[in-house]
Order: C-alpha cells, then structure tokens, then sequence
C-alpha cells in the first residue's frame, strides 16, 4: 500500500537539511529570567516575558483567590453563558488603561486579529497592510476575502501611493500595520500613517502585540507613544507578552467594540478566556497602573545590552525597542550559535525561514526587566565567546 503521507517525510528531511527544522526545546521551570530548559539551568532571552509578570506573586496569589470564587473555566462562550463580571471588568480595565472608549477581550491576540479583520472587511473591500505584518494579520486578512494590497515596510508614503490607486475601486478600506515588528524591534510610523489614511476614508487597525506594557507612558502602548488617541480606530494587543498571561484584546472606538460582540467569530463560537488569565490580567493592570518601575527597568537593561552588543560588533539590524535581533544570514549558522549559546549557558533560539525571509536568519533576543546587571554581562560574555569562536565578530 503506498504511504499517502509519504511526503511529509520528504518535507521534513529537506527542513533539517536546509537547518530550518524546529527542535522544540522543553521547560520545567516558571517563566523568569533563568530557566529550566531540557533538563539544564540557562540565563533566557528567548521568552516575551518583558517585566517578568509571568511569575509575579501578585498575579499568582490573584488567580489562587479567583479560582477559589469562580473556579477555572468559563464553560460558555462569551454570548451565551460565559461572561463572568470579572470579563466585564476586564473589559473596562483595558479600555481604561489603553485611553480608548471601549475594549472587547479574546482567547488570545491571534484569535483577535483573526476575529476582527473579517468582521470590518469582506469581499467588495480592501486591506493595504504592511509587507512585514504578522502572520496573524495575514491570516486575518486571507480569511475576510478582501482585496489585500501590501505596501512597502514601515512606507508611509508608498502606503499614501497605494490608497491613491485603488481605494476608489473599493467599498470599504481598512490599513493594518504592526505597532512594533516581533522580528526587527522597529516600529511603524504610525503617525504619518494616520495623516495618509485619514484623507481616504479607511479605517486604521494597528496591532499592538509588542508595544503594551513596552512603549507610551508606563507601557500603554504604540497610539500612547504617537499621542493619537482618538485617531486609531482599532487597537489590538495582546496579554501573553508584556503582561504574562495570556488573552487578547481589541480596543478603541465603541463602535468597532459592538459590532465585535455581535460578529466576531472567536468571540461568538469559542469559550471565553479562563478564569486564571482574566484574574492574572486584571493584577497586571493594577501593577502597571502604580508605577513605572518595571517598564523603567526594562528600557535601562536594553539600552544597555544593545550598546554593549554593538561595541562587540554584532549586527542588531533597525531595533529600536526590547526585540533585539542578532543577524546571522543564513540558517545553519543561526542554529549552530543557538546550540553553542545553550552550551554556555544561554538560552538563544534560532529564528529562520518562514518566521523571518531567506537568508536573514537571527538570534532574537528578548530583553526582560527580570534580568539583572549580572544577568546581562554573563550573556554579553556568552555571545562574544560565540561569536568569536563562529567568526560573526572579530
């Protein structure tokens, strides 16, 4: 009988020959700034834990309690019988922090992105998203069935070109752009963005998966850092990163919020989020609300990894935020560091093709403010030793 997943195999073999197979490392530890890894005690720079929530007290003492009141799961989705006050309260929580008039929270930021662009665009429509978005807007796009046209990275002016175009052959327009980009640490300039997208009748969607909790006043997000409240239709983020939990959120105008709740397929036909995630979330906001400590920490401890990285003579590529990207070309090289990163101690994972393009491939170092001085300079130490002995520095 012929093996009708035969090719599977022959995918597979050409990833490990190409060095583009994922080797899934293991944790047995909680998130922080040393981990467990496949059995060995390793400095992290790979989790998205930006200010160390992820294993806060507060946090954990914060959901022991709401588990003790409501339990673990929800059971429902949202419209049906899943909706706990403490989602509400969330709900209210978020728009408060983000400034905006309203907030509709999801499984997760994937879920949101997936959920959101079909609800506001479909097959009469279009979308211009940016080239390098991520795969959740990508998808997100794909499943409205809208018209996408990408515009040229972080391009305000070749959006401005695109919109001059096409808009007029459409009924609907929505711009999508990441706030800051998981895999370069720029940022979009969304304030040019919005001066070009307000004179073509298009909504402005910017997901700011990596900017909560890291950008704008005490981590309050990319629209914070431009001063554009009010001007930036659709806000969505993400809990799994800066706060450590885990979740989605869209935020901003009321209206998009409603339309949410009545056409937002995860929200409609998948459970809501769980009651340690909302009880978790809701401690994070009170955290960030006090004070900027955490969020100060965090911008010290990268500016300092960045210079010290620089005077050592690594590529960081265009970062201008936590994301710290190592450029090592091609994938083989990329994972051939990241094994002798964990063999000194350091916990680097490679990212190659389809995660960033070909021949771009990298060690994305996730800066957190759980790490301390001591933390930094034993993994400075790592990747010159690294880099040395591989031939990326001199």
């Amino acid at each position: 009988m012929t093996d009708k997943l035969a090719w599977v195999d022959e995918e597979l073999q050409a990833l490990k020959d190409a060095g583009l197979y994922n080797n899934i490392r293991t944790l047995g530890s909680p998130q922080g700034a040393w981990l467990d890894v496949d059995g060995k005690r390793v400095l992290n720079f790979c989790s998205n834990n930006y200010l160390g929530l992820a294993n806060h007290p507060r946090l954990v003492e914060a959901v022991k309690k709401a588990m003790e009141k409501y339990g673990v799961g929800p059971a429902a989705v949202r419209t049906i019988a899943g909706t706990m006050d403490m989602h509400v309260e969330l709900d209210e929580r978020l728009a408060k922090f983000k400034g905006v008039d309203s907030a509709i929270t999801f499984q997760s930021g994937f879920t949101a992105n997936l959920g959101t662009i079909p609800a506001l665009v479909g097959r009469e429509d279009v979308i211009f998203s940016d080239r390098l978005n991520h795969a959740s807007i990508i998808d997100g796009c794909r499943l409205s069935r809208a018209k996408i046209i990408a515009y040229e990275h972080a391009d305000a002016e070749d959006l401005k070109k695109q919109l001059e175009e096409h808009r007029s052959e459409y009924r609907r327009a929505l711009v999508v752009t990441d706030g800051v980009f998981s895999m370069d640490g720029d940022i979009a300039p969304l304030d040019k963005i919005y001066e070009v997208t307000k004179d073509y009748d298009a909504v402005l969607m910017v997901d700011d998966a990596h900017g909560e909790g890291v950008v704008g006043k005490g981590g309050r997000g990319i629209v914070d850092h431009f001063d554009l409240h009010g001007k930036v239709d659709v806000e969505v983020g993400t809990m799994s990163k800066a706060f450590g939990v885990m979740g989605g959120v869209v935020a901003g105008n009321s209206k998009v919020v409603e339309w949410l709740h009545q056409r937002g397929r995860p929200f409609l036909f998948s459970s809501a989020m769980s009651v340690p995630d909302v009880a978790a979330c809701l401690e994070a906001i009170n955290i960030l609300e006090e004070s900027t400590e955490l969020v100060d920490r965090l911008w010290a401890n990268t500016d300092l990894f960045k210079a010290e990285m620089k005077k050592l003579g690594f590529d960081t590529g265009e970062s201008v935020t936590p994301i710290t990207p190592v450029m090592l070309g091609e994938a083989a090289l990329a994972q051939e560091f990241s094994r002798a990163l964990y063999d000194a101690g350091v916990f680097g994972m490679a990212l190659g093709f389809p995660t960033v393009p070909q021949g771009a491939a990298r060690i994305r170092v996730m800066i957190s403010a759980a790490h301390s001085s001591d933390d930094l300079e034993q993994g400075l130490e790592a990747f010159e030793t690294v880099g040395k002995s591989l031939g990326v520095i001199g």
